[in-house]
């Protein structure tokens, strides 16, 4: 068809869409899929089973919400800070009046606590946090960091919310820094006294939860300081610790010397009540001291068993759980935002051939392309963060010190890689919902605001990248030291053969079943972390001589972000296809590798370095880029089983047009969401 010939009939078809006026059935029915059919249905029940951590506890939370109905919010947007605070507060009233107990769970249950984590996050993201604060770092500071007469004393009313406390970490001036915060704990000896201030504007405690309206205690992180021991008047600092702050009485008043302002509103979070506080010559007792692992006696003398370094890594390590907690939070807004993008892309018509039915926009190869590899993340995701719970779990339980180094270092780079996923993905999702993602009650906007300080706390996602990396690079010195290897960094020990000139046989096939071998993407994402350890280890090497550790650190900042984000991305492949191995029926389990394919792959296709290294030739990138697209296609025939299998009720989802109902009625749900019958 020649250039004109293809003008006129554009021509044609735009003048057809503007004067014809189509006949609108009472129910739109969705034309035949025009996807590759080639992956076998599957029982979605089965799939549903197969991914749930903990049935019991998902049907007794949801059912809960589903006889409280006045508690599931429409459109989030339009509460007032203050309304939607009082809103997270009802819901969490009656979520501790069924008789959950949030702290057993989180000091000895913790598998149903961080699934808590993920499935209240479609309740309320604020609810989530609000919990997060309470239970994890209020609760989980005095449990972890105290001694047991700590415990004692406030496990139950914490559990039962009797005393709303508070994280006071983060400062004005200093946030990821913990270690150069500034407020000051002094010890009064003639008084057996702590007097904490605040000793300038900087060191003022800022967004701490719960502090604006209900917090009545706090942990507050302050440099803790004590008379020398030589007697000569001077202070010694022994760095940051923890201590337990009464921050307000029974009347809900301030106590003396202390002052809190509320943060105001925020970008999301708005049911979160975020303050300021200021500290001036507030007492409190020498007992209040969190003493796990350093003590200081009447006289004001210091002890701790660690080192400084050692102490304050104990410290920050006792923390890990908020991380875990906020992994799974962000798992469970991917998973909703998904099924919703799914389910909409399945129905929703645009366009087709002449004289033919209009096609589902998820028919669209452009849409697929968007959609299905972050399917397929989001379950690399879930077989990954059930992973990392599996090893916080056993690292609880035996504190084998390995194996808690490893927990630490892949909580971190999972909150950093997941949050971050989750946070683009929304957005990538709200386009691919068009017009109708952008109605509130949709429920973009609000996941889109709530979740994206995900990013920040807990640790910022670079920060903690960098964690990823610096353990990396102590693994890589071990290797060589010929120390053993946790089994999270194993595959290291093939660092030295896998870095060496790719094999020209390998580099050039472009058969789909050497494309699809696990042993292939395994090995592949393998030699990526490699390649990038052993080059950002030799730059770091040489650039330390000249400009000091500090500075070169900075230099090789984002080669480091790229070995975190590399080594988070191998060991994500490898839980996929381990779930996938034991998944036993076989035409899901051609689903779940499928879409680790398609998840291996993808990164391989956008990352230079294999061409660079000459690791994949011209014509197999090529080859993969087809099989790219061959996997979206086929998954485009699954994929809505795949996000059914999640199991988000209706009434927990909330969004008209992504409703397990819109496959038979597309659009009624959204027409009553606005007044319509």
């Amino acid at each position: 068809m020649n250039p004109d010939e293809v003008a006129e009939r554009r021509i044609l078809q735009v003048r057809k869409h503007l004067t014809s006026v189509p006949q609108i059935p009472q129910s739109v029915e969705a034309a035949p899929c025009a996807a590759n059919r080639s992956l076998p249905r599957f029982d979605a029940t089965f799939m549903e089973h197969y991914l749930e951590t903990d049935r019991g506890l998902k049907e007794e939370v949801y059912d809960l919400f589903k006889q409280h109905p006045e508690l599931l919010y429409a459109v989030e947007e339009g509460m007032t800070k203050e309304q939607h605070r009082e809103f997270v507060r009802k819901q969490l009233r009656v979520i501790l009046a069924s008789g959950y107990s949030p702290m057993s769970f989180f000091m000895k249950d913790y598998k149903k606590y961080f699934y808590m984590a993920e499935l209240l996050a479609l309740v309320d993201l604020s609810l989530t946090v609000k919990m997060g604060v309470q239970f994890s770092l209020w609760g989980g500071s005095v449990m972890n960091l105290g001694t047991e007469r700590h415990k004692k004393q406030y496990f139950d009313a914490i559990d039962k919310f009797q005393i709303p406390g508070c994280f006071c970490m983060t400062e004005l001036g200093h946030g990821s820094n913990v270690a150069a915060l500034q407020t000051e704990c002094v010890l009064d000896t003639t008084t057996d006294e702590w007097v904490v201030n605040t000793p300038d504007d900087s060191a003022i405690k800022w967004w701490i939860g719960n502090a604006a309206e209900d917090g009545k205690m706090g942990t507050v992180f302050a440099r803790l300081k004590v008379p020398a021991p030589d007697g000569s008047g001077a202070i010694d600092d022994h760095g940051v610790h923890a201590f337990i702050v009464p921050l307000r009485d029974a009347d809900n008043q301030c106590l003396p010397g202390v002052e809190i302002k509320d943060c105001g509103y925020k970008v999301g979070l708005q049911g979160v009540d975020n303050g300021a506080m200021r500290f001036t010559n507030v007492r409190i007792p020498r007992d209040n001291l969190l003493d796990r692992f350093a003590t200081v006696d009447r006289g004001g003398k210091y002890s701790s068993p660690y080192s400084p370094s050692r102490r304050f890594a104990a410290t920050l390590g006792e923390l890990t759980g908020g991380r875990v907690g906020l992994t799974c939070g962000s798992l469970g807004v991917l998973k909703g935002a998904v099924t919703i993008t799914v389910r909409y892309g399945a129905q929703r018509q645009q366009f087709g051939p002449a004289e033919g039915h209009e096609i589902a926009v998820l028919d669209y190869s452009s849409q697929q392309l968007k959609l299905m590899p972050m399917l397929a993340t989001c379950y690399a995701l879930h077989f990954t963060a059930a992973f990392l719970v599996e090893q916080y779990t056993q690292a609880k339980r035996t504190k084998e010190e390995e194996l808690v180094a490893d927990v630490h270092s892949l909580s971190a780079g999972l909150k950093a890689y997941t949050t971050q996923y989750t946070a683009q993905a929304l957005s990538i999702c709200r386009e691919c919902c068009g017009g109708h993602g952008y109605a509130a009650v949709n429920r973009f906007g609000a996941l889109r605001s709530d979740h994206d300080i995900f990013q920040t706390f807990e640790g910022d996602n670079t920060v903690l990248l960098q964690q990823v990396a610096a353990m990396l690079l102590k693994r890589y010195k071990d290797k060589f030291s010929g120390n053993p290897l946790g089994a999270t960094w194993g595959y290291l020990r093939q660092m030295a053969r896998d870095s060496l000139p790719p094999n020209p046989l390998v580099s050039h096939d472009t058969q789909p079943s050497h494309l699809r071998d696990p042993a292939f993407l395994v090995k592949t994402l393998r030699y990526r972390t490699a390649r990038l350890l052993h080059t950002v280890a030799m730059r770091l090497r040489k650039h330390t001589r000249k400009l000091g550790a500090f500075q070169a650190w900075n230099k090789c900042l984002n080669h480091l972000l790229e070995l975190a984000r590399a080594h988070v991305e191998a060991v994500m492949l490898t839980n996929m296809l381990e779930g996938a191995n034991k998944c036993e029926d076989l035409d899901a389990r051609k689903s779940i590798k499928a879409m680790a394919d398609l998840f291996a792959l993808q990164r391989i296709h956008q990352d230079i370095l294999f061409r660079n290294d000459d690791y994949v030739a011209p014509e197999k990138a090529k080859a993969i880029k087809r099989m790219i697209e061959k996997l979206c296609g086929e998954l485009r025939g699954v994929c809505c089983p795949l996000v059914d299998a999640f199991a988000i009720p209706d009434f927990i989802l909330r969004a008209p047009i992504g409703l397990s109902t819109a496959a038979k009625d597309p659009y009624a749900a959204y027409l009553q969401s606005i007044g319509w019958d």
